[in-house]
C-alpha cells in the first residue's frame, strides 16, 4: 500500500528554509509514502463572495487535497502565527460551508526557524485551525526545528546525524499515523 501525501510549504519565499526542510523530510520518509506539493502561491484572497463559484486556483487546491490520503504542513512562523498565505489556503480548502477538504484527513505539522523556539507558536496556532477543520492530527512527536544551514546539503540531504535521525523518526511516526487514521476512518473520494 502506498499513501499519497500532499504537502504545504507555508512560506512563499524563494529561499525558504521550510522548503529545504520539506525536501529533507521527503528524502527521509518511508518508501510507501508518495509526495506531491499542494501549491498556495497563486490563490486569491478568500472571500465568501466566491463560495458559489470558486476560481480555478481554489478548485485545483480542493482537488489536490481530495487526491491525497494525508497532508503535511511545513511552515515558518510569522509574528507568532502562521503565514497569511497558508491561512488563506486553509480558508479556501475548508469552504464553502459543508465542503471542508480537511475533514478527517490525517495531518502532521512541522516547521523550521532560525530562532531557538523553531516555530512552536505558529504550530500551536495551526493546530488550533486544523482542529476546527476536523483534521486528524499527529500530536506526537512535536517537531520545532531550529534550522542550522550546515545541517542540510543543497539537495536537501541532512548532513547532521542527530537531525537526520530525528526527522527520519518523525516521518516514520507520520506514516504510522496515516495508517492508523485511515484504518479507522477511510477517506471518501467522492467530494
Amino acid at each position: 500500500m502506498t499513501y499519497r501525501v500532499g504537502y504545504f510549504v507555508g512560506s512563499l519565499s524563494s529561499a525558504s528554509i521550510n522548503r529545504i526542510l520539506a525536501t529533507a523530510l521527503i528524502g527521509l520518509a518511508p518508501e510507501d509514502l508518495e509526495f506531491f506539493e499542494i501549491p498556495i502561491r497563486d490563490l486569491p484572497l478568500y472571500s465568501p463572495d466566491h463560495d458559489a463559484a470558486y476560481p480555478p486556483e481554489a478548485v485545483a487546491l480542493k482537488d489536490a487535497i481530495a487526491s491525497a490520503d494525508a497532508v503535511l504542513f511545513v511552515t515558518p512562523e510569522y509574528n507568532r502565527s502562521i503565514p497569511g498565505a497558508l491561512k488563506n489556503a486553509i480558508d479556501w480548502a475548508s469552504r464553502p460551508w459543508g465542503q471542508n477538504s480537511f475533514d478527517h484527513i490525517p495531518a502532521a505539522v512541522i516547521g523550521a526557524s532560525i530562532g531557538s523556539i523553531g516555530t512552536a507558536v505558529a504550530q500551536q496556532s495551526l493546530r488550533a485551525v486544523l482542529s476546527f477543520c476536523n483534521a486528524r492530527q499527529m500530536t506526537a512527536p512535536e517537531a520545532y526545528i531550529h534550522f542550522v544551514a550546515d545541517d542540510y546539503a543543497a539537495d536537501g540531504t541532512v548532513t547532521n546525524p542527530r537531525t537526520e535521525t530525528f526527522l527520519r523518526d518523525y516521518m516514520a511516526e507520520f506514516r504510522d499515523h496515516i495508517e492508523r487514521v485511515l484504518t479507522v476512518l477511510p477517506r471518501s473520494t467522492d467530494g
